[in-house]
């Protein structure tokens, strides 16, 4: 399998590139409109095709890249079936395999930072790999205070189906603010500040209820944007606008 890591720094979010090289078919994980051409020249670059994008959930932090991508490359739009979006080419489901040529995608469906969020989990032969969205991040985890987000739904989902996997599991994130790029289970069950050293559901609870964040910069363009699979509204910023535009030019 080849794999790439990919980070957007404006929001960011790291987008993943996997490719099967039996069957030629690639995929890209959460990506973001505004890193579309890099995208497009890294899979030139390698000499591939874009068949699917997948996306954990609808981001409230930027737009995908994925209706941008079909557009460009011919690609499918992969996204939870929960979410119902008639934009959405192939719906994924917990206990329904996504196969992207020989390599098996599981869906794991993980609400709580927002109520139809998945993770997805492969198997490489050598370790299993966790693309964990916004639901579990490297010593953090996703807000529970806005798109019904829930405190007590997100413990369980990590407990019940990230904490489960083995501690060699390896976790990649949608999001990481200081400069990291990979943790494991075992990392996150021992350092995390909000879920590690076995914290109760009680305290996690109290820890995310209190938290005070900001109002998210993008969300009032994001989450509508994303219900149609990264197109962009028209109460987008003019500070926001480029890419866009760059689309709206095709």
């Amino acid at each position: 399998m080849l794999f790439r890591q990919l980070i957007e720094p404006d929001s960011s979010t790291y987008t993943y590139l996997l490719h099967c090289p039996d069957s030629g078919k690639s995929a890209l994980i959460d990506p973001v409109l505004d890193t579309v051409e890099r995208d497009l020249k890294l899979l030139n670059e390698l000499g591939l095709k874009l068949d699917f994008t997948l996306d954990t959930h609808v981001h409230a932090d930027h737009l995908t890249g994925a209706k941008r991508l079909k557009e460009l490359t011919g690609s499918r739009i992969v996204g939870p079936a929960i979410d119902q979006l008639p934009c959405t080419d192939i719906g994924v489901r917990e206990g329904e395999t996504f196969r992207l040529g020989n390599i098996e995608i599981h869906p794991l469906y993980t609400p709580g930072h927002t109520d139809h969020h998945h993770a997805y989990l492969i198997d490489n032969g050598t370790h299993k790999m966790l693309f964990s969205g916004d639901a579990l991040l490297i010593e953090a985890c996703g807000r529970t205070d806005f798109q019904s987000g829930d405190a007590a739904t997100l413990y369980r989902s990590i407990h019940d189906k990230f904490f489960t996997l083995p501690d060699e599991t390896l976790v990649y994130p949608c999001h990481d603010y200081e400069g990291r790029f990979v943790t494991t289970i075992a990392q996150e069950k021992i350092r995390n500040p909000r879920l590690g050293n076995n914290k109760s559901l009680d305290e996690f609870v109290e820890i995310m209820n209190n938290m005070d964040l900001p109002y998210p910069r993008k969300i009032d363009f994001a989450v509508p944007g994303n219900e149609q699979c990264g197109a962009c509204p028209e109460n987008v910023p003019d500070e926001y606008r480029t890419p866009c535009d760059r689309h709206d030019q095709g």
